[in-house]
C-alpha cells in the first residue's frame, strides 16, 4: 500500500513510514526517554529542519502507539484562544474517531461545548465534528473541558503544539500562563513544545519572568550527517531500480545546508527525472533546480506582490548576497542602493516578523525559503 502512495520515495510534506524516514534513532530516542520519565519538552529548531517529521515519526513507533493517545496539533495560522481551542478540540476528536473505546464515547458529554458540532453523516450513520470557529463560544470553557477529558483518558496521551511560539502573538494576553496552568494540572498528558523561532522559544522556557520557565527539557535539531543522508538517499533509488551519483547527493545537501525539506524536494525531483534503470549525475542537479523554482512560481509572484517596495529591495540584495552579514554597513548599503542603515534595520525587522528572514546564530541574515532565495537573485 505504502509504495503505491509513494511512487516516489522521497516523500516531501508528509509523513509514511520509517521506510521514508531517514535517521534520526538518537532524537527519537531522547524523546522516548522525556516523556517516559514524565517530563514535557521544548522541541526548538528552524523551520524546515525536520521537526514536524520527528514528532510524527516518535508518534508512530509501535511501543508509542500502543502505550499513548498521541495528538499532534500545528497552531502557525491560530491568532487567538479560541482558534487554539478549536485546532486541539477537532485533532483530538479527529484521533479517537476511528477507535472504539469508551473514553471515545465520553468526547461529547466532557466537551459539552463541542455537542454543537456533533453531526451524523447522512451517508454512513457515522458521528464526525463539523466545527466551526463561531461555535467556540467561550474559549476558555471549552479548553477547561479538553483538559478534563484528557485527565480521563483511558491510558497516557502525548500532544505536540507545533509552532508553540504563536501563543505569544494571540489577541488575549494571559495565554501563556493559562496553558501553564492547565498543563501542570493535568496528569494523564505530556506535552512537546515545538517552535521554529528559536530566540523566542528559547526565552519562552529560559526566562525567569515567563510563565513555562524550567517546565521542559529543550531540545535542539542539526542537519542529518551527509553520510547518513546519502546512504539512505542511495537506497532508495536502488530500490526502484535506479542510481545516483554520490556527488550529486554532496551537491544539493550543500546546496541547501542539510534542511530536510529542501533537500527532499530537491531529491524528489531528480528522482522524477531518472528514467527507469538510469543513473542520476550532478549534470542534472542544476535543471532540477531550475524545474521546483518554476513549479512554484507563482506563489513568489504573488508573495512579492504583497511585500512593499523598500522591503522588497532589502529582500533582494540579501537574496543576492545568499548569507548576508553586516547589512547596515555603508559596504553593504552603497552596494545595492539602499537608503540607510535605519530603512534597512526597519525592513529587516518586518521580513523577520512575516517569516520572510531568518537570522543565523552568528548574526547573519538570509531569506528562509532558499528556493525562493535562488528565485529572487536569479530570476526576478
Amino acid at each position: 500500500m505504502e509504495d503505491r502512495i509513494a511512487k516516489n520515495p522521497f516523500v516531501v510534506g508528509k509523513y509514511l513510514s520509517d521506510k521514508y524516514f531517514c535517521d534520526r534513532a538518537s532524537e527519537t530516542e531522547f524523546l522516548r526517554k522525556q516523556i517516559e520519565n514524565g517530563r514535557q519538552v521544548a522541541l526548538i529548531s528552524p523551520r524546515r529542519l525536520g521537526k514536524s517529521g520527528l514528532i510524527l515519526h516518535f508518534f508512530n513507533q509501535p511501543d508509542i502507539l500502543e502505550h499513548y493517545h498521541v495528538f499532534y496539533v500545528d497552531i502557525y495560522a491560530t491568532t487567538s484562544l479560541a482558534e487554539f481551542v478549536y485546532e486541539l478540540g477537532k485533532e483530538i476528536y479527529e484521533q479517537l474517531k476511528p477507535k472504539t473505546t469508551a473514553w471515545k464515547e465520553k468526547f461529547f458529554q466532557v466537551v459539552s461545548s463541542l455537542r454543537v458540532g456533533f453531526k451524523l453523516d447522512p451517508l454512513t450513520g457515522l458521528p464526525g465534528l463539523d466545527l466551526g470557529l463561531g461555535d467556540i463560544q467561550s474559549p476558555q470553557t471549552t479548553l477547561d473541558e479538553i483538559f478534563n477529558y484528557l485527565d480521563q483518558a483511558d491510558k497516557p496521551c502525548i500532544v505536540a503544539i507545533d509552532e508553540f511560539q504563536q501563543i505569544q502573538e494571540y489577541t488575549e494576553k494571559n495565554v501563556e500562563a493559562l496553558l501553564r496552568t492547565k498543563i501542570q494540572r493535568c496528569q494523564m498528558a505530556q506535552f512537546i513544545f515545538a517552535g521554529s523561532k528559536r530566540h523566542v522559544m528559547s526565552q519562552m522556557f529560559s526566562s525567569p519572568s515567563k510563565p513555562f520557565y524550567q517546565s521542559a527539557i529543550s531540545m535542539g535539531l542539526e542537519a542529518i550527517p551527509f553520510d547518513t543522508y546519502a546512504e539512505f538517499a542511495s537506497s532508495l533509488f536502488e530500490e526502484r531500480g535506479k542510481t545516483v551519483e554520490r556527488k550529486a547527493l554532496e551537491t544539493v545537501w550543500n546546496m541547501y545546508d542539510g534542511y530536510t525539506w529542501f533537500v527532499q524536494m530537491l531529491m524528489n525531483e531528480l528522482f522524477a527525472m531518472t528514467p527507469a534503470d538510469g543513473h542520476c549525475s550532478e549534470e542534472m542537479v542544476a535543471e532540477a533546480r531550475q524545474n521546483v523554482i518554476l513549479s512554484q512560481e507563482d506563489s513568489y509572484k504573488s508573495l512579492l506582490a504583497h511585500i512593499p517596495p523598500k522591503q522588497k529591495i532589502v529582500l533582494q540584495a540579501i537574496a543576492k548576497e545568499g548569507i548576508a552579514k553586516n547589512i547596515t554597513s555603508s559596504k553593504f548599503i552603497k552596494k545595492y542602493n539602499l537608503t540607510s542603515a535605519s530603512s534597512v534595520q526597519a525592513a529587516v525587522k518586518l521580513l523577520m516578523k512575516n517569516d520572510i528572514l531568518t537570522q543565523d546564530d552568528d548574526g547573519s541574515y538570509r531569506v528562509y525559503d532558499y528556493f525562493f532565495s535562488n528565485w529572487l537573485a536569479t530570476v526576478y
